[in-house]
């Protein structure tokens, strides 16, 4: 505690020139390894008993840290760091590669660049993490600025809410992106939600730095606070257009840059809510944004030259794409009832039928002297067009993992649906579901393959009156199924992964026929429609829009099977695959045409056993890579798979018949039912739950508080449903309270309303007190007051520039400490 001491004494004494190097030393002294959270804690609770018994510390070490910071520029620190770029991978991944061979200049100016150089272990970011949420509460809240140093305040003030402005600027244009315009149509309804929140950001900052006086570099309390109400409505009202047009991904599909866009126009808006948070008077509000701020700052200065943590950041791009769309008929693997459970059965025979005839075709065309890679073509077509063939009569593969399980799995820990502890409880009963209904998909292929298969070596026999295959072949199918004298156990892992990566091309091309309007366009082919009557080309145009992507799945994932042995066997390497339902079949085509000195019970049994183990890995790997691209989807920890692991397990030791039969009362999930489909309604916000008013976008009166009640206000008359109270609500009959705005702009209406084209649209959002007066007498009297509140200011400070102008420029800081390199 000594040193602690001596260096906030220094910190102290140095606080009217800064020295970045004090600060490390101080972050030094506080930092531990990664693996000691206890001692982390000790450390920082070590400080803030310092700081409480000596003020002057804690006065000294807040007045250093502002004026380090207002050295550098901090703009971009709110408005660009934690924010996804709107970069290419690859432009990235260049420029990142480049800067190993050839270091990147630093921006000696900015904010990262300074916290990059105070926090340089990479550690830093985990040690940081371990530390209570309570002690940075009480830390930060122990950090106050004297009234000497207001004018820091002032300049710190006056960077955010200038950040607010240009955030609130590229949500606008985000908002009403050509992209986000043409995926969801309807946006035009409520696109005034975006230039509304410009609107109140604009007003809020002007206000705000009128009140408090910003423009003198003081920072004075004003007697009435300003209300960030208004603005926080707006904010929450373009939120909720955000996950509206979430939901409609399934019909409209998604792009990687639509996805881009959406996570940035998600980020943006977060961050303003924070910022906005950082000035407003509430003492916790604010002091949770300065840690949230702090923690992203720390984060990103950190891995901001990363090329591990750019490939994190777009395959996790990739897994939220994946996991926001979903097949809307497809192939679907999930049951929760019985009845669910009785048609997976039937559709695993249909495929356990076919796949042993797929079994038999291969083993025959091995007696066909082709060149490898017409062995691979051949192979590729018999697995690729059998699946094809499989989904298109209404059956199924075992241990296939669509898509879809991957968006049903991410919607169990949806941002809305509760508590993480509640989340991963119903995440670990979706998996019991899932694992239970790929039990009983391989045993309808298990149970149907080996008879076929038998069946039709007896048939062969009978009639040929030969065997289908020699002894020696037949003795190859069995050591293949050797799980400890064979590579079966690798070689099924192989296949898990072609599994898993044939659920990724289902949602890729389904995501694709949707969005690209495959169905439609296919009605308008004009040799399809000179060939095909009416009816036909638009059940044509249905089906492969609707199927494309089981399709294509199904198809790769055949090609996939069948030309990896030739590739082994062209580069030398020990690879080829291993599917349960095609390990049963050819299981009873072994045990048939063996002849009988060579078979024996541990021939048999051992072979059995290999077939189970098959599928157990078959199972475990592609299910594992589709849990975990959901759980990337949505960030869930590393160390909370230990739990999800804790919670499945102990379902296995608890109720173990769950894993092979369904309950007696079966799981309901929000967004699943039971046969497994995707539940959407894009008729509701994701908030609320009930469907967007008509008047969603709303006049900003004075005085305006938001109801607690007002996020679960209803929508069912959309005339009488607004997000706002008006505290000052003139008396009388004819006003009532929760009244809708009487100037209202649809912007959808084709903008050929009377009212619309007689008064400028920039007019058309207009701000003014709540009264009786008309919209015109309202304007003029804001206008008024505007110029008698600047004539006023004129007056009392002549040299100054005019009051709550967003365009003030603010003074030129001086050149930042040179860091150390």
């Amino acid at each position: 505690m000594s040193e602690l001491k001596r260096i906030l004494q220094q910190i102290t004494a140095l606080s009217d020139v800064p020295d970045p190097v004090v600060l490390k030393r101080l972050i030094n002294e506080l930092r531990v390894s990664d693996r000691e959270p206890a001692l982390a804690n000790q450390n920082i609770q070590s400080l803030i008993d310092i700081l409480r018994q000596h003020p002057e510390y804690a006065d000294g070490l807040a007045s250093f840290v502002l004026k380090l910071i207002i050295e550098y520029r901090q703009i971009a620190l709110y408005t660009d760091t934690g924010i996804m770029s709107d970069q290419g991978f690859f432009n990235s991944l260049r420029r990142l590669i480049g800067h190993r061979f050839l270091p990147l200049l630093p921006q000696e100016d900015s904010v990262v660049e300074l916290v990059g150089y105070l926090f340089n272990k990479r550690s830093d970011e985990r040690w940081l993490a371990n530390i209570e949420r309570d002690k940075w509460d009480a830390l930060v809240e122990l950090l106050k600025v004297n009234e000497q140093h207001l004018d820091l305040v002032a300049t710190a003030k006056n960077n955010i809410l200038n950040a607010i402005i240009i955030l609130s600027y590229r949500i606008s244009g985000i908002g009403l992106h050509p992209d986000l315009m043409e995926s969801y149509p309807q946006i035009l309804n409520y696109s005034a939600s975006f230039v509304a929140q410009n609107q109140e950001a604009v007003l809020f900052v002007n206000q705000y730095r009128q009140a408090h006086e910003l423009d003198t570099l003081t920072d004075i309390t004003p007697e009435k606070a300003v209300d960030p109400a208004p603005l926080l409505v707006m904010l929450e009202q373009c939120e909720g257009i955000v996950a509206t047009v979430r939901k409609r991904i399934y019909k409209t599909g998604i792009s990687i840059r639509l996805t881009n866009m959406m996570l940035r126009l998600d980020q943006s808006l977060q961050r303003m809510r924070i910022l906005t948070e950082l000035v407003t008077d509430d003492h916790q509000k604010r002091d949770h944004a300065v840690i949230e701020l702090v923690q992203t700052l720390i984060t990103t200065a950190n891995r901001r030259y990363s090329i591990g943590y750019l490939i994190d950041n777009n395959t996790k791009l990739l897994s939220r794409k994946v996991t926001e769309n979903a097949s809307r008929v497809g192939e679907h693997y999930i049951s929760t009832d019985k009845a669910g459970y009785q048609k997976m059965f039937k559709k695993a025979s249909i495929g356990g039928f076919v796949i042993a005839f797929m079994a038999t075709i291969k083993i025959l065309a091995y007696q066909l002297a082709l060149a490898p890679m017409g062995r691979a073509f051949v192979n590729s077509m018999i697995y690729g067009l059998g699946f094809v063939f499989i989904h298109v009569i209404r059956g199924t593969v075992a241990t296939k993992q669509p898509a879809m399980t991957a968006a049903a799995i991410a919607s169990t820990i949806s941002d809305g649906s509760g508590k993480k502890s509640r989340q991963l409880t119903k995440l670990s009963e979706l998996v019991v579901d899932i694992l239970r209904t790929q039990f009983i998909a391989i045993m309808g292929n298990v149970m149907l393959a080996i008879p076929v298969a038998l069946i039709i070596s007896f048939a062969w026999l009978q009639y040929t009156g030969a065997p289908m295959i020699d002894t020696t072949k037949a003795e190859h199918l069995l050591h293949d199924l050797d799980p400890f004298r064979s590579l079966a156990l690798p070689h099924a892992a192989i296949a898990g992964v072609y599994l898993f990566l044939s659920g990724l091309i289902a949602g890729y091309y389904d995501n694709l026929a949707v969005y690209n309007h495959v169905g439609a366009r296919i009605q308008r082919h004009r040799l399809l429609r000179y060939v095909l009557p009416k009816s036909w080309l638009q059940r044509l145009g249905g089906f492969v829009e609707a199927n494309l992507g089981a399709i294509m799945g199904n198809f790769l994932f055949g090609v996939f099977l069948g030309s990896t042995a030739t590739i082994g066997f062209i580069f030398g390497l020990p690879i080829d695959i291993r599917h349960i339902a095609f390990a049963s079949a050819n299981l009873a085509h072994g045990l048939f045409n063996i002849s009988a000195d060579q078979i024996s019970w541990s021939v048999i049994l051992l072979s059995i056993l290999g077939v189970a183990l098959i599928g157990i890995v078959n199972l475990m790997v592609s299910f594992s890579l589709a849990l975990f691209v959901a759980l990337r989807s949505k960030e869930v920890r590393f160390f909370e798979w230990g739990r999800l692991t804790k919670l499945v397990f102990g379902h296995i030791i608890s109720h173990p018949s769950d894993f092979f039969w369904p309950r007696d009362k079966p799981m309901k999930y929000a967004r699943i039912d039971s046969q497994g489909h995707m539940i959407f309604d894009d008729t509701s916000a994701q908030k609320s739950g009930k469907p967007l008013p008509s008047n969603y976008v709303v006049r900003r009166l004075s005085d305006v508080r938001i109801l607690p009640e007002s996020k679960q206000a209803g929508a069912q008359n959309a005339q009488t449903s607004t997000d706002i109270y008006y505290a000052n609500q003139p008396k009388g009959d004819h006003i009532q309270p929760h009244a809708p705005p009487k100037k209202v702009i649809d912007l959808d209406d084709g903008l050929v309303d009377e009212e619309l084209n007689s008064v400028p649209y920039a007019n058309d959002i207009q701000y003014g007190k709540t009264n009786n007066l008309s919209a015109d007498s309202s304007a003029q009297n804001q206008r008024h007051r505007t110029d008698q509140n600047s004539a006023d200011q004129s007056m009392s400070a002549p040299d100054s520039k005019p009051a709550g102008d967003a365009k003030t420029p603010l003074p030129k800081p001086k050149k930042p400490p040179k860091l150390p390199s």
